[in-house]
Parts: structure tokens; C-alpha cells; sequence
């Protein structure tokens, strides 16, 4: 794959930047993200591809993000600034997509990081894939604490291009927003992230796309850092289980077909759960759920799924410090 021409600040000024086309807009929704803020924005302006704009959507913070954005979009003029009230992640990231000017668009939350050839490598594929309405790439479970990608211990996998309906809707390949790219048109065209869902609203907008005959492919490539965090996991996992029920149910009328992809889902939760370090029996709860929903689709990858169930019981048995280094 041919990346694209690379604009760097070593051989032109950051003010030149900011006056060229954006090849990709960045959109990033924040709220009260000040302990992480600067780092995810430092990923961005390290990318290899540095013809970008980077659009922050501060949705009410009540810390003193806004702040740290103001001081580092003084320095950056690819960095722009939204501020406004409240009203949710789903509606601050299409405010930032409706203002963007670039053919793509690049979701990164405040909190996460990307390696530098992100942007390069995504703009490389749709380049070369124009039918492509998105992309996404495999993602770097990194600690709450943790400065680069290097050293994550579990990695994401990639599953067959381009995705299926039934593939998004079963152990959600793309994730988290911050792995995924889209045409803004498409984008635009889908209507958008849904503002009245409160988790899985990624993964409902992939599914939409999809559904829609849009063609969706991943890169081989580990490209995203998504920080793990306990504090109210399993709060979390309900609640992601949820908005997950509900979704599914306007894609998949068939209840059978339903139980074999929940039975992937609660496959996916305990995963989930096992990196987070969180309650120590969190994972097995949702592998003995996963069993009982539908054994054969929670067994269909033997390896990934054995080595789920074997984390999950010895989960249990370990400190949390341990359990962190295990499976973080």
C-alpha cells in the first residue's frame, strides 16, 4: 500500500499547514478530560501525515479542559475549538463532522492515543479502496497510566474484509470510535451517530453503514490505544450489554440468530472485563452467561474462546496487580 504524500512541520510552517486542504478531519468530543487531554492531543500532531485539521468539541466540561484546548490551539492553528452546553458525546462528535472540511473523518476520544502512522495508513486504504465507506484497524489495550502503545500486552484481532452485518453485531471488530474513519459524506448521509443511544452508539452507526451497502474494511495494523479504566466496569458492561440488546434488535429481527450473537457478545464483555482488571469474578459471570445462551457460537473460535474461559477461572484466584499484567 502506497501512503500518501507526507507534509511535515520540518519542511513547511504549521501556519502553511493550516492553510492547505485537510486530507482528514480529526473529531474529538471532550468532556472533563484534562488529566488526558494534552496526550491524545500530542498523538494527533505527531502523525506522519500532518495535512490534517483537528476539530475539539469541549461539551460542557466543568474542569478545566477548555483551558488546555484554548493553550494548545494558540500554538496549533490546525487545532480548532468548539465549545457549548452539555448535550452528549454522540451530538458533539456530529457538531465536529458538520463543521469538518475534509472527505474523511478520524474519531479519536480524549482520553485515547493513536500511533503516528494512523492517519497516513487510513488515507493510504481509502486512496486505494474508494468504494470503502470506513475503515478501522486493530487497537492496543493500554493502562489508564500509559504514555505510547508499546508494551500493551493485548492486542485486538482483525476479522475477515469487508464486514458483514452479523460480524458488527457480534464482538463489535471496530470497538471504540477512536479506531474508526469515515467518509464525512456517508457519514452525513447515514444521519449521523445516534444521540439517543448511550453506549453501542459506534457500533449502531457501523451497523447502519453496513446495512446501508457500504463497504467497511480494517487494517492489519495496530493503530489505536484505548485506555482501560475500572472504575465502574461492571456498571459499564451493563450498560454496554444494553445499548448492545438494542441495537441488535433493529438489525436482527430473528430470535435465533439474536442468541448465537449474544452468546459472541458475552464472549466479547468478559474479554472486555479480563482487561479492565476489573471484579475479580466479572468475566466468569458473563462466560457462564455466554455458555448457557448458546455453547456453540460462544465456542466457534476454539482457541480465542478456550483461552476466555480458562482466563476467566483463574481470575478469581489472582490480585488484581497480577491480574493487570496477565491480561492488561
Amino acid at each position: 500500500m502506497n501512503m500518501p504524500d507526507r507534509l511535515t512541520a520540518d519542511t513547511i510552517s504549521l501556519d502553511e499547514l493550516a492553510a492547505r486542504p485537510a486530507q482528514v478531519s480529526v473529531v474529538m468530543p471532550v468532556y472533563n478530560a484534562a488529566a488526558t487531554l494534552a496526550a491524545t492531543v500530542a498523538s494527533v500532531q505527531a502523525q506522519d501525515l500532518s495535512a490534517f485539521e483537528l476539530i475539539a468539541v469541549d461539551d460542557g466540561s466543568s474542569d478545566n479542559s477548555l483551558d488546555i484546548l484554548l493553550d494548545l490551539a494558540a500554538f496549533d492553528p490546525r487545532i480548532r475549538v468548539v465549545s457549548r452546553r452539555n448535550a452528549g458525546v454522540s451530538s458533539a462528535r456530529n457538531l465536529g463532522v458538520e463543521t469538518a472540511s475534509a472527505p474523511l473523518v478520524a474519531f479519536l476520544d480524549a482520553d485515547d492515543l493513536w500511533d503516528r502512522h494512523k492517519l497516513s495508513a487510513h488515507c493510504a486504504l481509502h486512496r486505494a479502496r474508494p468504494d470503502l465507506v470506513a475503515s478501522y484497524a486493530r487497537i492496543a489495550f493500554i493502562a489508564t497510566d500509559a504514555d505510547a502503545l508499546d508494551g500493551a500486552r493485548t492486542l485486538s484481532s482483525l476479522v475477515t474484509n469487508p464486514l458483514g452485518l452479523l460480524a458488527v453485531l457480534g464482538e463489535n471488530p471496530v470497538c471504540t470510535a477512536s479506531n474508526l474513519v469515515v467518509q464525512r459524506d456517508a457519514f452525513l448521509a447515514s444521519g449521523g451517530f445516534d444521540t439517543h443511544l448511550g453506549f453501542a452508539e459506534d457500533q449502531e452507526l457501523v451497523a447502519r453503514l453496513v446495512a446501508r451497502g457500504g463497504a467497511v474494511a480494517g487494517l492489519d495494523m495496530v493503530l489505536t490505544g484505548y485506555r482501560l479504566s475500572v472504575m465502574g466496569l461492571s456498571m459499564d458492561l451493563d450498560r454496554m450489554h444494553a445499548g448492545w440488546r438494542e441495537v441488535v434488535g433493529r438489525y436482527c429481527p430473528d430470535k435465533r440468530t439474536r442468541a448465537r450473537l449474544e452468546a459472541l457478545y458475552y464472549r466479547y464483555l468478559a474479554r472486555r472485563a479480563l482487561r479492565s482488571g476489573g471484579r475479580a469474578g466479572l468475566a466468569l459471570r458473563y462466560v457462564l452467561l455466554g455458555l448457557q445462551q448458546d455453547v456453540r457460537s460462544f465456542l466457534n473460535e476454539p482457541r480465542r474462546s478456550l483461552a476466555t474461559i480458562a482466563a476467566a477461572l483463574v481470575a478469581p484466584l489472582l490480585p488484581t496487580r497480577v491480574r493487570l499484567r496477565l491480561f492488561a
